[in-house]
């Protein structure tokens, strides 16, 4: 075979391939320009448009009188696409700084710009987005747009701020950075507050990025609704200023107060202390993530006397003692189930003979002792469950924990003589304080809540939340009973002496629990606490003080720590909800009122 030939068949080959290549690229083409081309243009569409979430705002947190707790803070980041400007819209320049406070120069370096220096060898980027100002006003953004600059526009942004710092901290709860609701109101009520985002649609350049002056369709977010609390700023206010004076003073671990009315369940206030501000919840050098708990709810105690109560209450209603019955308080043992058991100690000397009525009133240990074996222990149990131990109360904010009250099965020896006296028992102030409402609410269990309604920014309500009865826990015969008896108690000869409020009746019972320190009752760490009521022929509040191991010379018994702060509280109160006396109790006090009609405030 011949070169000639060789050389020829090579060529002939090589023409062929391509040929046969370009009829390919021919038949790509056809592919993608008419039988593909639909496809291929929706890719492009695509690859060019882009979607970008609108954050919808968060709805407010107001008190019951319409104050302001939480709210979202808009602002504006400005930007100019340089690529996007026109020559005539320069002479607008001076105004543009003037409206957003920046300097002219560097408004106009943003505006004429257009790329960066290269980097590394890469090419030279086109600006599509030079910053004008952040943190801008809405109104100053609105007059900005008015100006009619091409290539200028801004993106919103939402910050949340509680205007208060730390008021009602572990009400309201907080947002953070990621704007995750973490806490409080603002975790359980997020359904409502978060709204619902929006979208808008633009377009992109080869780089992906945004080029602003080609938005197209977009549609609005949905902003949030607004949550009214039953708090009362003021009286949050009067209840933190009075954890300040507790904390000044005596030093305590912890403080819990809780302001409610008896009669819906509604809180007015609660505050506890360690706390923390808010806008400042990051800053855990400051504020220690121990301090966001929310100690009325998360932490348990033994209620100590406050909880007599409970067997007095139970003892009436099931008609097996009356108020005037004679109990022997100065006894040591008793026998129950025929077996001696020793009865606790009194405070001091004692009595030899307490009525039900005394037992209550000089908070006798024995005496309530007695009146628990009178029940037994199934009915002790059932009464103290029915009262709210040992279960949660289904207020409005997580993190509650239900206490520690032990089936009868698990009972020692001592539980029927010490439950009474409220040991052998652990619950959370917002279950003591509950347990004394029942009482003031005429022997019905209310839910504690923290929320009245929700409703939209044009003012129109979207949820109420009704109050709510949970059960009849005792009769109001034996309420209203049990109410005299606690009247006693805050007395000249009662445990809180120190609560009484010129022209008032109080009701109320103090409680005094030593704390349990490395498994054994601690002779020098105790819990101060009072839980009250007024007036009591008409119950209008009901205060808790819980004081935790406060710095005191002697023992820090409720009544010597926790009844003044009942006091100041109540009457600030007063004079801020324009609480008159209920007449019955004036009556029974034989005190002439120096009351002004006009200011409705008690004359000093």
């Amino acid at each position: 075979m011949s070169k000639a030939f060789v050389s020829s068949f090579r060529s002939s080959l090589l023409c062929a391939a391509v040929a046969l290549a370009f009829l390919v690229l021919i038949g790509r083409l056809v592919q993608l320009h008419v039988t593909g081309r639909s496809e291929l243009l929706a890719y492009v569409e695509k690859s060019r448009k882009m979607v970008q979430m609108v954050e919808a705002r968060r709805g407010n947190i107001v008190d019951r009188q319409g104050n302001i707790l939480a709210t979202t803070h808009t602002t504006m980041n400005l930007g100019v696409d340089p690529q996007s400007v026109r020559e005539t819209d320069f002479p607008k320049l001076p105004a543009l700084a003037e409206l957003i406070g920046q300097p002219l120069k560097d408004v106009q370096t943003a505006f004429e710009r257009k790329s960066r220096t290269a980097v590394e060898g890469r090419a030279v980027r086109l600006i599509r987005w030079a910053t004008l100002a952040k943190g801008l006003s809405e109104d100053a953004y609105e007059a900005v747009m008015a100006l009619g600059i091409q290539g200028v526009y801004g993106n919103r942004n939402f910050a949340r701020t509680y205007p208060g710092g730390r008021l009602a901290a572990h009400v309201l709860g907080y947002v953070n950075a990621e704007e995750t609701p973490v806490s409080g109101i603002e975790r359980s009520f997020d359904y409502y507050l978060r709204g619902q985002d929006g979208w808008r649609e633009t377009e992109r350049d080869g780089r992906r990025r945004e080029v602003a002056r080609f938005r197209e369709r977009e549609v609005a977010p949905t902003n949030g609704l607004n949550v009214e609390l039953s708090i009362d700023q003021m009286v949050q206010h009067i209840v933190e200023r009075e954890i300040d004076r507790l904390v000044a003073e005596y030093h305590p671990d912890s403080v819990s107060i809780l302001v409610s009315e008896p009669s819906s369940g509604h809180l007015l206030a609660m505050a506890n202390y360690p706390t923390f501000d808010l806008n400042e919840y990051f800053d855990i050098s400051k504020h220690p993530l121990a301090n966001q708990r929310n100690r009325a709810l998360t932490d348990i105690l033994e209620p100590g006397s406050t909880f007599k109560i409970v067997p007095a209450a139970a003892t009436l209603n099931e008609g097996i003692a009356q108020s005037g019955d004679i109990f022997q308080t100065g006894l040591a043992k008793v026998e129950y189930k025929g077996r001696a058991l020793s009865l606790p100690k009194d405070h001091g000397n004692g009595y030899d003979q307490l009525t039900l009525h005394g037992i209550v009133m000089k908070s006798s240990n024995r005496g309530a002792a007695q009146l628990g074996m009178l029940l037994g222990e199934d009915r002790l149990r059932s009464y103290a469950s029915a009262f709210g131990f040992g279960e949660k109360t289904g207020i409005d904010l997580s993190g509650e924990v239900p206490g520690i009250l032990h089936p009868v099965k698990n009972w020692d020896g001592l539980t029927i003589t010490r439950m009474p006296m409220g040991h052998a028992v652990s619950a959370t102030p917002m279950q003591i304080h509950n347990a004394m409402a029942v009482v003031a609410n005429g022997g019905v269990l209310m839910k504690p809540q923290l929320v009245r309604r929700v409703f939209d920014p044009s003012g129109e309500e979207i949820v109420n939340f009704m109050p709510k009865a949970r059960r009849r826990v005792v009769s109001s015969e034996v309420a209203r009973e049990l109410s005299q008896m606690l009247v006693d108690v805050v007395s000249p000869e009662g445990t809180a002496r120190r609560a009484q409020i010129e022209h008032f009746q109080i009701a109320g019972k103090t409680g005094t629990t030593q704390k349990i320190v490395d498994g054994r009752y601690s002779h020098k760490q105790h819990v101060a606490s009072f839980s009250g009521f007024f007036p009591a022929g008409k119950p209008e509040l009901v205060i808790t003080v819980i004081v935790d191991h406060p710095k005191f010379d002697g023992l820090g018994y409720g009544g010597a720590i926790s009844g003044p702060a009942f006091r100041n509280i109540a009457r600030a109160c007063i004079n801020h909800l324009g609480i008159r006396p209920y007449r019955e109790d004036a009556r029974s006090l034989a005190m002439r009122l120096s009351y002004d009609e006009f200011s409705g405030r008690f004359a000093d």
